[in-house]
């Protein structure tokens, strides 16, 4: 009678245990590294452990992974693996590339970083699409960071370069917004730089009180890659499309000149809208849009070096 009470507590508490790991264990956030492109995967496959051979096979089993882990209620994100940024990660780290852990473990580096997206559900080449993007940005981000880093202090007043277009570049961002007013608003920054094309997008909307409610993250990536151009006087521009309900779309644009953002006329915009960047060509006029002049802004006119 004693060893079956015995048997029934021990019984009881294996249960609760195990109740409790499975509580426990959907707090616990479960991370994804997606292999997107398929010449990164074709590149894992030099690996003896990485067991996939067909990357349209292997997504299927990451969809497969990721519906599973959220029917059982886990919190799952996705990082984009970039078997490049791997090898450096095993180099300096002097783990073995060729380990299921090390993937694991340079995974959850990723993910620390920021450039992950959660999972909800969506289907996975909407999922990718999302990932590539933010990776695109986050890439984009640290590049113009470290360019405003690198540029030191200003040889005749001895400020900070990088920081005094930083400055002014987030005044202009809040005297776009503030001259935008209420409505939808999607502004593009673009930057050339000497290695890569820096474009950054914000989206934001004001209500009738034209306050306008963005994304810090966006916000924080428009000024910094605006900041670059700014302090490097390189060419370059911002345009501006707002959305008001029955109302046709207003386009604005400006051009980097000189460290600052001088309006496009109304001829200008419609030109820049309207011309194939590729080949030069006329495009058709875009219907229900209007091409604008930009407006003045309020410019500090600081950072200029």
């Amino acid at each position: 009678m004693e060893y079956a009470k015995n048997q029934n507590r021990t019984t009881r508490s294996t249960r609760t245990n195990r109740s409790t790991r499975r509580t426990l264990r959907r707090e616990v956030p479960s991370t994804v590294g997606l292999l997107a492109d398929p010449e990164d995967f074709e590149a894992m496959r030099a690996y003896r452990t990485f067991t996939f051979d067909n990357h349209r096979a292997y997504l299927q089993q990451v969809d497969h992974l990721l519906k599973t882990l959220s029917a059982e209620g886990l919190h799952t994100s996705v990082a984009l693996f970039d078997p490049e940024e791997f090898e450096e990660f095993c180099t300096s780290t002097g783990l073995d590339p060729d380990r299921p852990e090390t993937r694991a473990r340079f995974t959850a580096h990723v993910a620390a970083r920021g450039t992950c997206v959660p999972y909800t559900g969506e289907p996975l080449d909407q999922l990718i699409h999302v990932l590539v993007d933010e990776a695109v940005r986050q890439a984009t981000w640290d590049c113009a960071t470290l360019l405003l880093s690198d540029l030191g202090n200003c040889a005749g007043c001895g400020e900070d370069i990088g920081k005094e277009a930083f400055e002014r570049s987030s005044h202009l961002l809040v005297a776009l917004l503030k001259g935008a007013g209420r409505g939808i608003h999607h502004l593009v920054c673009s930057v050339p730089a000497e290695s890569e094309q820096l474009l950054s997008v914000l989206h934001a909307e004001a209500g009738a009180d034209g306050v306008p409610e963005l994304n810090d993250d966006e916000g924080a990536e428009f000024v910094t890659v605006l900041a670059a151009g700014i302090a490097l006087e390189s060419p370059g521009g911002v345009v501006l499309r707002t959305t008001r309900e029955g109302q046709p779309d207003r386009v604005h644009g400006w051009r980097l000149d000189r460290g600052g953002l001088t309006a496009l006329t109304e001829a200008e915009v419609f030109n820049a809208y309207c011309t194939d960047a590729e080949t030069g060509e006329p495009v058709s006029p875009e219907s229900g849009v209007e091409y604008c002049a930009g407006f003045v802004l309020d410019d500090p006119g600081t950072g200029h070096h």
